[in-house]
């Protein structure tokens, strides 16, 4: 249920989600999708996104242009080692000192100290959009997995109201509504299991395409595999 850009949808909406401009907010990285009270969307935003942010010395820079330090007037320096941003750049300046060779001198290892890698601990933060989806996906997957074989109808009518309420009442709303959507093209099957377990991941594999990511074979014994039994090798007993 990963937040999906409402502009790369193939169904047109009436309205385009708001997003932050360097002219509306010149602080803040631009394209950030704001909620209806105008703020940042902690729901419909990466966490990664969050971190383009950070504030130093009184001031306001982002990852693509911050660098190992700033000077102590607080102004950003520039660095080949951030400038591809985000989690590269991260990795960049985790690489360690360089080591310098001359034909006149021995061997010497540079005074520059390798840059620490730059962890935080987000298990008490709010979810992103990135650890809702992924939350909102196994709850789904693995309540198929357990659903009945032959569903009789009261189960049926409990999962359309599932579905529904889910399409509703999901966290963040750009992504609720492109759900409703893909309910209203391809209704759900709540039979049983297995269709309604194809159903699902057929689902998912929409929102990894418009994400760019793989899909995933929606053949049953992958799924039962994946979300139910585990792999052969037993790794996951």
């Amino acid at each position: 249920m990963t937040a999906v850009d409402p502009s790369s949808s193939s169904s047109t909406t009436s309205t385009l989600p708001r997003r932050t401009t360097k002219a509306t907010h010149p602080n803040l990285p631009p394209g950030l999708i704001l909620d209806e009270n105008g703020k940042v969307c902690k729901v419909c935003n990466s966490w990664q996104d969050w971190g383009k942010i950070k504030k130093k010395g009184g001031s306001v820079v982002t990852s693509g242009t911050t660098g190992v330090g700033e000077s102590s007037g607080g102004s950003a320096k520039k660095s080949g080692a951030t400038a591809a941003g985000g989690m590269a750049g991260f990795a960049a300046m985790m690489s360690g000192p360089s080591i310098s060779t001359t034909s006149t001198a021995k061997p010497k290892t540079e005074t520059t100290s390798p840059v620490s890698p730059i962890t935080t601990d987000r298990s008490n933060c709010p979810p992103d959009t990135a650890l809702l989806g992924r939350s909102t996906w196994t709850f789904l997957h693995t309540t198929a997995a357990y659903y009945p074989l032959q569903a009789p109808p009261q189960a049926q009518s409990n999962m359309i109201n599932l579905l529904s309420s889910l399409s509703l009442l999901y966290p963040c709303s750009w992504c609720a509504t492109d759900f409703q959507k893909d309910m209203r093209r391809n209704p759900p099957d709540v039979t049983g299991r297995e269709g309604l377990m194809k159903w699902l991941c057929e689902r998912h594999n929409e929102v990894n395409t418009k994400l760019g990511k793989d899909k995933f074979d929606c053949g049953i014994q992958n799924l039962d595999k994946r979300w139910k039994d585990g792999p052969e090798d037993g790794s996951c007993d």
